[in-house]
Formats: C-alpha cells, structure tokens, sequence
C-alpha cells in the first residue's frame, strides 16, 4: 500500500519533500524553467517526515521517480541515503538534491551555489575577503560552507544553539584555516561584512542571538527564510541600524535552478522566475 506516491506517470516525474512542505514554491520554479527549456513533466510536493526520507524515495522509485529535492529537516538523511555523493554534498554532509542513476541513489547540495549566486550576482555583493557570520550549524549551513569557502572570504564564523554542533561543523573545515566558532550570543572580535540567518527562527517569529558586536555600519543582513513581509531576523536587522537586507527567495530559485541543470542539462534563467515568485508574495494574503 502506497503512503506517498500513488500513481505510476508517463512524463518525467519530480518531487520536493520535506516538513512542513505546503508553502513550498519548488513546484512553480520547476515548472518555470520547463516551460522555458520546452520540456514536460510533472513536479509534485510531498509531505515528509523525518525519519521517513528512505521509505518515501523508494516509493517515488517505484512510481517512475526521477529526482527529488529534500528539504528541512530530511537535508542530512539524504546525505546518508545516497551511494553516491558529489563532492560538496559529501563535504558538507548534507544533500539536497537526489536522483537516480542505475542502481545508484545520487546526491548533490545545490544550497551553497544557490546562496552565493544569489549574493553576488543578482545583488552584487562580492565575497571574497569579507567576513562571514553564520547563524545556525543545520543542514542549511554544512550546505551553504563548501560555496562560500570558494569565494574565498577572509574568515567565516559558525554560531549556533548548541555548541557542540558548531564545533562539529568546523571541525569538518579545520583545514581551511578561515573557519571558526563564535559562541551564540558571544562577543566577535571584530565586525562581520555579511550575517546569514541559517536557522529557522524566522519561521517562528523569532531572532537568533546575536550580539551587536557582530555588525557594523556596512553589514549586510541575509536570511535564507522568506515571506510576504520581511522575516523577523529582517526586522531585527532594520531596527538596530542594518539598511542592507536580503531574504532567501533568490536562493530558493538559484539553488533550484542548479538542480534543475543537473537533472536536464539545460541552466534556466532565474530573473524573470524571482520576479513573478516575488510579485505573487505580494499579491497573497
């Protein structure tokens, strides 16, 4: 008895799982760029536990599955699922992207080159030898590290909740020399150029701790959360002088957009789907 995917389909078949899923936009992204490429398929999102990512793929395999994006909280359980992995997915423990090949389940982490694309060129905001503050050690930060890393900042700094998960993230990245950990809430040393918001407090209305140490008059402000009105690390931001900020619906395409290239050998053009995507948040209730 199926759970997930109850019908076998003639077109290429795709997917977004993860929980919560109803907010999901990956549906209209990916059929934006398959309507821009003149190819057919159907792109669905599923509601998937975590816990659950194993089960689930091997159902949508058996429905005549192509490819699955995953996202919070089934980001590291994909990573694990895989038999094999690209590079930055297997650097960064965390996958975002899964297809089939064969026997093989394939993984890849799009988030980081969505998040760097979405910086420097579509706000044109250069990274290399900046300082980079990241809030939050999840599956969104061992994705985003690998991309940012090739940027070549000057030094990134991982904060998060719990501690020891911090330090587990950097560990993962000693041999760069550029990455550190700042204790949650702790005094920086000095400033940092950009801060993103990796958590998901924003989804809960609330704000990372952050010292104000971490900002100075030239910071930008990023948070991979997005909505109709701006998140409240956003606010947070606006309010204590921050006039640079960026939420993470660029992202959202870019990475897509890299998925998609993946799965169909074609790059889509994301400007005019950020347009739209951005024009419907603020026509929606």
């Amino acid at each position: 008895m199926t759970e997930w995917f109850n019908k076998r389909v003639d077109l290429p078949y795709f997917c977004v799982v993860g929980s919560p899923i109803a907010h999901s936009r990956s549906p209209f992204i990916h059929s934006a760029f398959a309507a821009q490429c003149g190819l057919e398929l159907i792109y669905e999102k599923v509601e998937v536990k975590a816990g659950r990512l194993a089960d689930a793929a091997a159902e949508f395999r058996a429905a005549g599955g192509r490819g699955l994006n995953v996202t919070v909280p089934l980001k590291e359980e994909a990573w694990a699922l895989a038999t094999r992995r690209m590079p930055r997915a297997d650097r960064a423990g965390a996958a975002n992207t899964l297809w089939f090949d064969g026997d093989e389940v394939v993984a890849d982490n799009t988030d980081g080159m969505g998040l760097v694309c979405d910086l420097e060129r579509n706000h044109g905001v250069p990274l290399a030898g900046k300082r980079i503050l990241l809030l939050g050690a999840g599956g969104a930060t061992r994705g985003a590290l690998p991309a940012l890393l090739m940027a070549a900042p000057a030094r990134i700094l991982v904060s998060n909740r719990t501690a020891e998960r911090a330090a587990a993230v950097v560990a993962a990245y000693v041999d760069s020399g550029v990455v550190d950990v700042l204790p949650w809430g702790g005094v920086a040393s000095l400033p940092c150029d950009v801060i993103i918001n990796a958590t998901t407090l924003s989804l809960q209305g609330k704000v990372p701790e952050l010292d104000p140490s971490a900002l100075h008059a030239g910071s930008l402000c990023y948070d991979m959360m997005y909505g109709q009105q701006p998140t409240s690390f956003l606010r947070w931001a606006r309010a204590g002088g921050v006039t640079r900020t960026i939420d993470g619906l660029g992202m959202l395409v870019e990475q897509a957009a890299c998925a998609f290239a993946l799965w169909h050998g074609r790059a889509p053009r994301t400007a005019a789907v950020i347009a739209e995507l951005r024009a419907q948040l603020a026509g929606s209730d």
